[in-house]
């Protein structure tokens, strides 16, 4: 970038709003983008920075000389400099958390120390607290000396004044209403606080947060002594990093990690292969279930007709079940324990879906053959007969599968998600083709077979 060129991009990015900044910084080499940054003022310079939009802000980070980038990573919220000290190589993190202060270096090698995923990942140590036995007038006070270190000033966390222990929780609104020499306990929520632990699931934390309708969830030890908390931004933005994995593993692939347009060539093969090659290697076993069945294929070529319909609505099924089950599990408005209520729900649902389409298919086969469109012989009703059992047999075993799938996955550990709609589909390819031509073997048997 030349030098014009140069100073034009860093005079137009100080006039954009913050969001708008990030998207145009987006638009930059890394190497530009961490030229750029640093000739923008310091706090607007933390204010993009901050922003998870921002692509690639680790590697603008380690491009910047590293006075820059220690002064940037001080004055950011711990959280999200945390985020870029996990992104950052062995060297770039030694050299630059050396230059940071010693309470903001502190706070976050222990952010880094939580398991992804977790409260204790999410969680900023940055946040109001204040005795129990402080004023409404004095706490006001505290909040206008801090409110611009804190992630937060909406809550705050009333602490005992012996222990340190968190045992009330304050909104500003309600703080702002109370007279300034009364005791801040006054204006305290009367319930007990709602906590997590550090280890406490992402998934469970935004649950409470919804639940309870929380803007943020404090995190505390065994002992309740507040470690941090999770704000309802923090939690957003993970959960959507999260559905965006989901939705990876859904479609039969690795999570990509970073916007598509970010993936490079080797990466995108690296992260699609894998799975393809697994599907691939599962319908395989379509191959022999076909081939074990040939002589049947020889003597009734109408059969194969209708191969691509009975597979296609198992894997339908299938999939429609297991997308249901894995947001059910995820919203936790089904629980492990509960896979045999859903049990009994998908057998006959499967069943009756099954019916729908075996009608459906029986009635398309008798339709063609009186209009003429194609003759399937003599013995078309029994054949329309096996293509409507086998569906209704097909269509279940789609549904029950799909739905238990996530519940084992989840039981010996795997993310549900994994139960991805090529992999239900594969499963039922295999085991659709083995009740079809059971069925048909059973119907036909004595005509065509």
């Amino acid at each position: 970038m030349n030098i014009n060129r140069f100073t034009f991009e860093s005079a137009e990015l100080a006039g954009l709003s913050i969001a708008d900044a990030v998207e145009r910084l987006n638009t930059f080499d890394v190497d530009d983008a961490a030229l750029i940054l640093p000739t923008l003022s310091l706090e607007r310079a933390i204010g993009i920075l901050e922003q998870p939009e921002l692509h690639n802000a680790a590697e603008i980070v380690a491009g910047m000389d590293p006075g820059h980038a220690i002064r940037m990573l001080n004055g950011m919220a711990n959280d999200r400099a945390t985020d870029l000290f996990q992104e950052f190589n062995e060297t770039v993190r030694a050299q630059l958390i050396a230059g940071l202060d010693a309470k903001i270096r502190a706070s976050i090698q222990k952010l880094m120390h939580y398991p992804p995923d977790t409260a204790g990942s999410l969680m900023t140590t940055e946040f109001v607290s204040v005795p129990s036995n402080w004023t409404v007038g004095a706490t006001l006070a505290h909040i206008r000396d801090v409110e611009r270190s804190r992630e937060t000033v909406y809550a705050i966390y009333v602490l005992d004044a012996k222990d340190r222990a968190l045992r009330h929780v304050v909104t500003l609104r309600r703080l702002i209403t109370g007279e300034a020499d009364a005791s801040i306990l006054s204006v305290a929520q009367k319930d007990a606080p709602i906590t997590v632990s550090p280890l406490t699931d992402q998934e469970e934390v935004a649950r409470l947060i919804r639940r309870h309708d929380m803007l943020a969830i404090p995190v505390v030890d065994d002992s309740l002594h507040i470690l941090g908390i999770v704000t309802v931004d923090d939690v957003i933005d993970a959960m959507i990093a999260e559905n965006t994995e989901d939705a990876h593993k859904f479609g039969g692939m690795e999570s990509l990690g970073k916007p598509y347009m970010q993936i490079g060539f080797g990466s995108m093969i690296r992260k699609r292969a894998g799975w393809l090659a697994a599907l691939f290697l599962g319908e395989m076993l379509t191959a022999s279930a076909m081939q074990y069945y040939e002589m049947e294929l020889e003597k009734a070529i109408v059969l194969t007709l209708f191969i691509p319909l009975i597979m296609s609505s198992g894997g339908n099924s299938g999939s429609q079940a297991t997308s249901l089950l894995i947001r059910g599990l995820a919203l936790h408005e089904v629980r492990l324990g509960d896979w045999w209520r859903v049990a009994i729900r998908e057998l006959p649902t499967g069943m009756t879906l099954g019916t729908i389409l075996g009608l459906i298919g029986i009635t398309r086969i008798a339709i063609w053959h009186y209009a003429g469109f194609y003759d399937y012989g003599e013995h078309w009703v029994l054949i329309a007969i096996t293509v409507g059992l086998a569906l209704v047999g097909i269509v279940t075993f789609g549904s029950f599968s799909g739905s238990m799938l996530p519940f084992i996955l989840q039981r010996i550990g795997f993310d549900p998600a994994s139960a991805s709609a090529p992999f239900v589909a594969t499963l039922v390819d295999v085991t659709g083709l083995i009740i079809y031509f059971s069925v048909a073997m059973f119907v036909l048997g004595g005509t065509l077979l």
